[in-house]
Parts: C-alpha cells; sequence; structure tokens
C-alpha cells in the first residue's frame, strides 16, 4: 500500500489561507497523487477553529514551533493577540489526522507559522524571514512525518520512489 501525503489545503486550491487566499501547487505529481487517492487534505488552523480571513500571525520573538511546543514561546496575530492554543491544537489536528490515515509525509506551505519548514517569519511583521519549522511541521516531524516544503516537491517524488 502506497503512503498517503498530509497537503496543506492552500496548496490544493482552498482559500484558506490568513488573506482568505489559496496558493495553489501546479504540478503533475498532485494531479497523480490526487489520482491515486494518495493526498489528504487539512489548514491546520481552520481545524483548530480559525476563521478566514483573520489577522496574520507570527511565531513571536524570533522563535519556532518547537519552542510553542516545548511552551517556551508563543504565536501571536498583528493585532497583539496570543493564538499559541489554536496553533498548538491544529498541530495536534495534523498529527492525529496524519496517523489516522497513514500519512507518512507532509507537504506543507513555507512561511506559515503552522506550515513553515524550510522558514517561518521572525515575529516582528516586517516580513523578515528566518530559518525553522511552524508549530504543525515541528509536530509532524516529532510524530515521525516526513515535512516537505511546496519548495521541495521534487524531494518529496524522490524520496517516495525509493
Amino acid at each position: 500500500m502506497q503512503s498517503k501525503i498530509l497537503v496543506s489545503a492552500c496548496l490544493m486550491g482552498h482559500a484558506v489561507r490568513y488573506d482568505g487566499r489559496a496558493k495553489p501547487l501546479l504540478h503533475p505529481a498532485i494531479e497523480r497523487w490526487r489520482a491515486e487517492g494518495r493526498l489528504v487534505t487539512i489548514c491546520p488552523e481552520m481545524s483548530a477553529g480559525m476563521t478566514v480571513p483573520r489577522p496574520p500571525a507570527e511565531i513571536a520573538e524570533a522563535v519556532t514551533g518547537e519552542e510553542v511546543l516545548a511552551g517556551t514561546a508563543r504565536v501571536v496575530e498583528l493585532t497583539g493577540a496570543d493564538v499559541t492554543e489554536e496553533f498548538l491544537q491544529a498541530a495536534i489536528n495534523a498529527v492525529t489526522l496524519a496517523r489516522q490515515t497513514g500519512c507518512h509525509y507532509a507537504l506543507l506551505i513555507d512561511g506559515s507559522p503552522s506550515c513553515g519548514s524550510g522558514f517561518i517569519y521572525d515575529g516582528t511583521f516586517s516580513g523578515r524571514k528566518q530559518t525553522g519549522n511552524g508549530v504543525t511541521a515541528a509536530a509532524l516531524k516529532a510524530a515521525g512525518v516526513e515535512v516537505f516544503s511546496d519548495h521541495e516537491i521534487e524531494q518529496l517524488i524522490d524520496r517516495i520512489a525509493e
């Protein structure tokens, strides 16, 4: 049986991003995996009850999702509202779904404080990027799911082919 792939809903064309938009990833592998029934779609934030649109959020103080999971950092919106609990619930929901559906891989949108796996924003809302994982990406990795960003689809294709 082929392993399934957990995919950020925005990459599948769903308008679920904080700004109410999608960021569809157009690639022949996506269509092939969809036809094979291998894709499991989730927007972690929406699974935790967050609305669309919503204020942008970043992990505060230039830290990463691992620190949020450890309870030493928080996720805040541009408005100043603390949404750490929602992001933690989003991560739990994604890990639970991955386990329930047999997803050994995840393909997530980069830059997100939830799904980012190559980079996230530095918590200043200035557009500055830093290397790091979002909360959901960190939780999936800790659960043994191999996480790839949307910029790493070729590496995911190679990994699945092994």
